[in-house]
């Protein structure tokens, strides 16, 4: 029987015909984002918005729309939109971007800049540009506020320097209105169309029966365990979202990747309960072997079953979770799709829902945006819907900053902050039992 892989490459290489310079096919990870869009009642996508504050002033819409034009170009991800054709995921490519700034409607009467951009990324139009720029003006502050976008399933979160790097590189180009030339574009996309071909074939070998049985019994108890949402919950005039954060000191090189899915489990035992089995989603991976380090999205999302009765004796339970993490790490190349169905075909319960989130990253992979010699201050704006019950980020370097936020229509904000006080409490140095 042919891989997941092997069908939609079948499928794609019949569509595309002699259009494989307009409809390129997407790798596993493109693959979840675009069809979870599809799924979705209101045709949300996943994004990635990046904020950044200026002294007001600071930041010329036209100029910085050109920037974000040429960098488009450049990018063969950032100039394509995803798209479903015949029930077929793909990347329609654009000859041209279209990347503009917008200017949100202004805040009404006590309203903030940050309601505006809330605003602007609710009505996103799913079918437009993968990559937009948004900008409002904090009279309060006299900062103007700049959301850079992207449509998740162009980019992933090892692109995003490089994406604020040459915008700040392109802003700093004299001549506004140049794209660049057509023998770089048609360079860099099929650097592109490599890059995404070495990753499905990749993902193809590593669907074998081998790998569908490990995952099937290893994601065999999991059930989705998150409250059904009530609406009715999220208090009168909240955000869909709430939010918590705390800085921690780091020792030792910070924490090792099982020390924060152990940490996790501590704040899902806070709100499922002792003894469930919760699925935790996390992204993993690269560009593959020998591939151009192409803008684009090529982490996987794998699984981890979290289960919340177990805890930390003398430190075997971190251990406990480093051997389990790496026997999966083998596998990590099976696409979040053929992760599913091998679970679904082992019989009822997991349908690829996952309770939980768990994004790290390195504060030197994240560099400041710079505008003609202005460096951008990051903000973050919460209150945003959150695809999963709840989510958490940690940005690891001199110090850990910990982010949790949570989908207020699932879980109650007075759970969420026990569980973040969970989750702070077992990263702390002194309650680190393993590294």
């Amino acid at each position: 029987m042919l891989s997941i892989t092997s069908q939609y490459l079948a499928r794609y290489r019949r569509l595309a015909g002699d259009r494989s310079d307009t409809l390129l096919p997407v790798t596993g990870a493109q693959r979840r984002f675009v069809l979870v869009r599809a799924l979705d009642p209101t045709g949300r996508p996943d994004l990635v918005p990046m904020f950044f504050a200026f002294p007001s002033g600071t930041v010329d819409p036209e100029r910085l729309g050109a920037a974000a034009r040429r960098l488009a170009a450049r990018h063969t991800a950032l100039r394509s939109r995803p798209t479903v054709v015949r029930g077929t995921p793909v990347l329609s490519v654009a000859t041209d971007p279209d990347v503009t700034v917008t200017r949100p409607v202004a805040p009404a009467p006590g309203e903030s800049p940050a309601d505006a951009v809330r605003r602007a990324l609710a009505s996103w139009d799913a079918h437009g540009p993968a990559l937009r720029l948004f900008l409002v003006h904090d009279e309060e502050r006299a900062e103007d506020v700049l959301a850079v976008v992207l449509d998740h399933a162009v980019c992933d979160g090892r692109s995003l320097a490089r994406i604020v790097d040459e915008l700040g590189a392109a802003y700093a180009e004299e001549a506004t209105g140049a794209l660049p030339e057509p023998g770089e574009t048609e360079a860099e996309l099929s650097a592109y169309r490599d890059a995404v071909l070495g990753q499905l074939a990749a993902e193809e070998k590593a669907e074998t029966p081998e790998a569908a049985a490990y995952w099937a019994d290893r994601l065999n108890a999991l059930r989705t365990h998150a409250p059904a949402p009530r609406p009715a919950r999220v208090p009168e005039g909240a955000k869909p979202s709430g939010a918590a954060q705390a800085r921690l000191p780091a020792h030792d090189g910070g924490v090792s990747f099982p020390g924060l899915l152990d940490a996790c489990r501590s704040a899902a035992r806070e709100l499922y309960g002792p003894d469930r089995v919760v699925p935790l989603g996390y992204p993993w991976g690269g560009r593959p072997t020998g591939a151009e380090p192409v803008i684009g999205c090529f982490l996987n999302t794998l699984v981890f079953p979290v289960d919340t009765g177990r805890g930390h004796v003398d430190g075997h339970g971190t251990e406990a979770t480093a051997d389990a993490w790496w026997d999966d790490l083998d596998r990590a190349d099976v696409p979040f799709d053929a992760v599913v169905a091998a679970v679904r075909s082992a019989g009822p319960g997991w349908t690829g829902g996952l309770d939980g989130l768990l994004t790290v990253d390195d504060d030197s992979r994240r560099p400041p945006l710079v505008l003609d010699g202005v460096e951008g201050r990051e903000v973050h704006i919460d209150g945003r819907p959150v695809r999963a019950p709840f989510a958490v980020s940690v940005t690891q370097g001199a110090e850990i900053r910990l982010r949790m936020v949570w989908d207020r229509a699932v879980l109650d904000d007075e759970s969420a902050h026990r569980a973040f006080d969970a989750l702070t409490h077992a990263l702390r140095p002194t309650d680190r039992t393993a590294r």
